[in-house]
């Protein structure tokens, strides 16, 4: 799940374009790593293919199991996929570029939150009780995926906000599993299916949460970009 705070800019001492954006999870920071490495560069694709596999492993389990909180949990992987995948390409990019990258990644999270919200609501209104036991058992298995990438990526934590911002993603996803798992006992011990709707919302007003933080981030470096593209043609006529 993916945070970010707010930023803001100062026009009378604009960021340097050799920066990295803060597009995710709650992350800030020095100018440091700035990803381009080619051990780090192997490293993401990996945690991009562990990702990407529990997506589809996720996704379907929490059909079959008729568990919101495992398909919402599902779609963070996915928008994590997304997001890392978007996060490498844009390594060493113009601050423009990375704005506009931002961008995208905040639709995408805002259309995952409400598609959650959505179908959470639905099941409010056509409720069954979610198998605990499948619950439990791929919330386990998507919280090793996590620890795995975040222990992959624990040599990177300090870079750069860029960088950062993908290990940040890979811990507090490792929170939500464990709060997925957490939904399982619950629905188990209640024989209700509440647990798993509480948490199901939760997580898509995170994911809401997240995409207006990422949109309005993104918006104020497109303005940033705008005024040092300005600042250079001044300065060159």
């Amino acid at each position: 799940m993916c945070l970010e705070p707010s930023r803001t800019y100062r026009r009378t001492e604009p960021m340097s374009d050799t920066c990295t954006d803060d597009h995710a999870c709650g992350c800030s920071g020095n100018p440091r790593f700035d990803g381009i490495d080619p051990r780090y560069t192997r490293v993401l694709w990996l945690v991009i293919a562990i990702n990407g596999l529990m997506f589809l492993v996720e996704m379907a389990a929490g059909r079959l199991s008729g568990s919101q909180a495992l398909q919402a949990d599902a779609l963070d992987f996915l928008g994590d996929t997304l997001t890392y995948g978007i996060s490498l390409a844009v390594i060493g990019s113009t601050l423009a570029v990375r704005a506009n990258a931002a961008l995208a990644k905040g639709l995408s999270l805002l259309a995952m939150g409400l598609f959650v919200f959505g179908s959470t609501a639905y099941q409010v209104l056509v409720r069954g009780i979610p198998s605990a036991e499948v619950m439990g058992a791929i919330g386990f298995l998507a919280l090793a995926a996590n620890v795995t990438s975040v222990l992959m990526l624990l040599r990177y934590k300090d870079g750069d906000a860029n960088v950062r911002s993908v290990w940040l993603c890979s811990r507090n996803d490792a929170i939500g599993n464990v709060a997925v798992m957490g939904a399982a006992l619950a629905v188990g011990v209640t024989a209700s299916a509440w647990p798993d709707l509480i948490v199901a919302a939760a997580m898509a007003g995170l994911f809401l949460n997240s995409a207006w933080q990422i949109l309005r981030q993104s918006l104020a470096e497109k303005r940033e970009a705008e005024y040092l593209e300005r600042a250079h043609h001044s300065s060159r006529g």
